[in-house]
């Protein structure tokens, strides 16, 4: 049997290993929010993240990432739209024909242009042309990207346009792709 002082001396490091282990837990956890806190983009710089309450962070943390699913999704119904040939957007300058092997779509965001060609396998010069057309143009290219699924060549352009280009350069630009289309 054990006495009452030994008792007392292996409850109270039970305690103290409890207190430890919370302690630890406790830290650990301060360290995971803080990481957390450091990976959500902020605008405001007006109040700095990182004196934010704990809850106030999470709370950040579950809004940008519900943000980022919204996001994917408006993606891929953009993608989606893109890729249902006929479908046309008014927002869009969009010439989608079901008859024709190439459609073309021209959007102008700010100064940021985005062509986007849809070809047959056989028809993969259109994107020579469009990157030529664009050099003409003077239109800087940054990006240019395929994606091939079957039969179906998807490309897209993404274009610096510079401040002496005018949406009369954008128009012809489109009505010279347009020619590709059959």
């Amino acid at each position: 049997m054990m006495s009452n002082s030994a008792k007392s001396i292996k409850s109270s490091s039970t305690k103290r290993d409890r207190k430890t282990v919370e302690k630890d837990r406790r830290n650990t956890l301060k360290i995971l929010y803080s990481e957390l806190n450091t990976l959500i983009p902020r605008d405001d710089a007006s109040s700095p993240k990182y004196l934010q309450a704990i809850p106030d962070q999470i709370d950040d943390a579950t809004n940008y990432i519900k943000q980022l699913k919204s996001n994917i999704e408006n993606l891929k119904q953009t993608r989606d739209n893109i890729l249902g040939v006929g479908r046309v957007s008014s927002s869009r300058t969009s010439y989608y024909s079901k008859n024709s092997p190439v459609q073309i779509e021209v959007r102008l965001n700010g100064s940021a242009l985005l062509v986007t060609l849809i070809t047959g396998l056989e028809c993969q010069f259109v994107f020579t042309e469009a990157i030529r057309i664009l050099h003409e143009e003077n239109i800087e290219v940054v990006n240019a990207n395929y994606c091939v699924t079957g039969n179906i060549v998807l490309h897209t352009i993404h274009a610096q346009i510079g401040e002496a280009v005018t949406t009369d350069t954008v128009a012809r630009i489109t009505q010279r792709l347009k020619k590709f289309e059959l």
